[in-house]
């Protein structure tokens, strides 16, 4: 007799389990009761013929085959997301619900204004604002747009690039006021730099052969770049920073501007099947239009902004 189907509930609470790592993680998660979620991972094993976890007094630890699943589980995450975003509204109408994903920097500093003035014109869009270092995938609908640091490579993907967005050193008043302030680049070498703490493939394409900013000359090292901004903004030291996000605080000063600067290619993205839907077409123009402008201001000389 052949097995049942498994509902897709049961995978939403294994999914759950796996992210949490534990019955009473995931059931907090999803709102449930312990007992019910038990019953859940029960169900799908017995559907699927399998063992999924390990139990003991330790927990559950998943196997292989758990493993195996996750991913599988996750793009059926992601596809019940897109339809339940989909069904919210008619493809004519300026209303329903839009996920945005972008970088943790992105999404706290540049986009709130951007969104706010959106919020203005169309009240009737609900917008989920997914913030995450890590790409998300257009093609598997993890988001319906995206802003991306880099060239998207995937086919069947409407992208826009609105520009470079220009990266400076900048240092805190309070910091150069204690410790001097660089008059070359060699003279970084004598200060408290700020970076990260792995060397990604991006970060050694995105960074000058001259600049003396390898992790043994941090002293402070993070792969969290709000952590990083914030540093700098304490007085911590030197660090990397947008430049428009720095011309927000009169305190942060643009150092060696003249001889460094890095260029960050930015893009707006989202699936070519959504260019049907009005909600997201609106939504996807307004920020490709709105982050043109930041990247723009962002090359302007300060002194020749209008006020």
């Amino acid at each position: 007799m052949a097995k049942t189907e498994p509902d897709w509930e049961l995978y939403r609470s294994f999914l759950a389990v796996m992210r949490e790592g534990s019955l009473s993680g995931a059931a907090r998660s999803l709102g449930m009761t312990q007992p019910s979620l038990g019953r859940h991972i029960r169900e799908l094993e017995e559907s699927l013929g399998v063992p999924l976890f390990a139990r003991s007094q330790q927990g559950l630890a998943p196997t292989d085959l758990a493993h195996e699943l996750m991913g599988h589980a996750q793009a059926m995450a992601s596809a019940s997301a897109a339809l339940r975003r989909a069904a919210t509204v008619r493809q004519d109408v300026v209303a329903g619900v839009v996920r945005i994903a972008a970088s943790e920097v992105i999404g706290v500093e540049v986009l709130p204004p951007i969104l706010a003035a959106f919020r203005q014109q169309h009240p009737g869009i609900v917008i989920e604002l997914s913030l995450s270092n890590l790409p998300e995938d257009i093609l598997r609908r993890d988001a319906d747009i995206a802003v991306r640091m880099m060239r998207p490579t995937q086919q069947a993907l409407v992208a826009r690039q609105i520009g470079k967005i220009p990266l400076g050193l900048f240092a805190h008043r309070r910091y150069l006021k204690a410790n001097g302030q660089p008059k070359s680049i060699a003279d970084l070498a004598e200060h408290a730099l700020i970076g990260f703490d792995r060397e990604t493939a991006y970060i050694r394409k995105l960074r000058p052969a001259e600049l003396p900013y390898t992790r043994e000359h941090f002293a402070l090292r993070t792969d969290n770049d709000l952590a990083a901004l914030s540093a700098i903004r304490a007085g911590y030291g030197i660090g990397i920073c947008q430049v428009g996000i720095a011309r927000h605080d009169a305190a942060l000063v643009h150092l060696l501007s003249e001889r460094f600067t890095l260029n960050m290619e930015t893009w707006v993205v989202m699936h070519e099947d959504l260019r049907r839907s009005l909600r997201v077409r609106t939504l996807y123009d307004h920020l490709c239009t709105a982050l043109i402008d930041y990247a723009k201001l962002s090359t302007t000389p300060r002194a020749k902004r209008k006020a």
